[in-house]
């Protein structure tokens, strides 16, 4: 039997066993996925374990993606652009690490059908989301990116991250201030797609979900996809602002999905069976 893991910290809340579990059944595939909780600290220590034990493969959330880089014998571009791993092949004691967040989300604005190449986005956030989503959407071929950060102190390590992506891509970023709000109106109203990557408006211990990342809902127009990439709750204060609107909008549920069923793809060069996962685990 094949092992896989989740490793990170909290990781108790997450829906990858149920997703990577239910894939592995459906396909008839001799696989288990369990948890592993361990922080940057302890990580090397896993990795060790996991080596020695030869799992399959394992996935990584928060703390633990930046650390994981330098534990891997090699990294896809995207990983390597973005200093950050969500996903680990074992191939024979070699470890190969990738990251599947931006791909998701690609994968689930085309399902939602949205083209990416050539058209311009609006990107709230500069933290981990953001940056996978960055990287995903240039890779892509979007025209141009304004990403909006919230302190400048927040936005070094993004812009440092854009550089990086100058000589694989096309893509014209630019940066401005969330408190903006004619930067907010200006780059929004040009844009297609508007993406939220910030915790504003999540469910969380000293917050009840009613906070908006826009300076003012008078940025938002008709015509305009808005993708949250939050989805605790279902429909956050963002989404609710922008269907009265006019706005199309969608959470962040089907960027989890699907960067799972890119991780699958990686381990097992299976496609996971998204619509039987979908109806079961969300």
């Amino acid at each position: 039997m094949e092992k896989y893991y989740l490793i990170g910290s909290p990781v108790a809340h997450s829906k990858s066993p149920a997703m990577h579990n239910c894939a592995f059944s459906k396909l008839g595939i001799d696989a288990v996925y369990g948890l592993i909780e361990a922080d940057e600290s302890e990580l090397p220590e896993v990795v060790d374990r996991l080596r020695a034990e030869n799992a399959a493969g394992w996935n990584l959330t928060m703390p633990d993606k930046t650390a994981m880089c330098s534990l891997c014998d090699e990294l896809s571009p995207a990983a390597e652009i973005g200093q950050s791993v969500n996903t680990v092949k074992n191939e024979n004691g070699r470890l190969i690490g990738h990251t599947t967040d931006g791909s998701g989300f690609i994968n689930a604005l085309k399902q939602s059908g949205y083209s990416v190449p050539g058209n311009k986005i609006t990107l709230l956030g500069t933290g981990g989301a953001a940056s996978s989503i960055l990287i995903g959407s240039a890779l892509e071929g979007a025209s141009e990116i304004s990403v909006f950060y919230h302190r400048p102190t927040s936005a070094k390590r993004i812009r440092e991250l854009a550089e990086r992506l100058s000589s694989r891509s096309r893509t014209v970023i630019s940066f401005h201030s969330l408190d903006d709000e004619d930067a907010q109106r200006r780059e929004i109203s040009e844009s297609s797609l508007l993406v939220n990557a910030t915790s504003v408006g999540m469910l969380k211990e000293g917050a009840d979900g009613s906070e908006c990342p826009l300076a003012s809902a008078s940025v938002l127009s008709g015509g305009l996809y808005v993708y949250d990439v939050i989805y605790n709750p279902p429909v956050t204060r963002l989404m609710q602002i922008a269907a009265e609107a006019g706005c199309r909008t969608e959470n962040g549920l089907s960027m989890l999905l699907w960067q799972g069923a890119e991780a699958f793809r990686i381990w097992t060069g299976r496609e996971m069976p998204v619509d039987h996962v979908r109806s079961r685990v969300f």
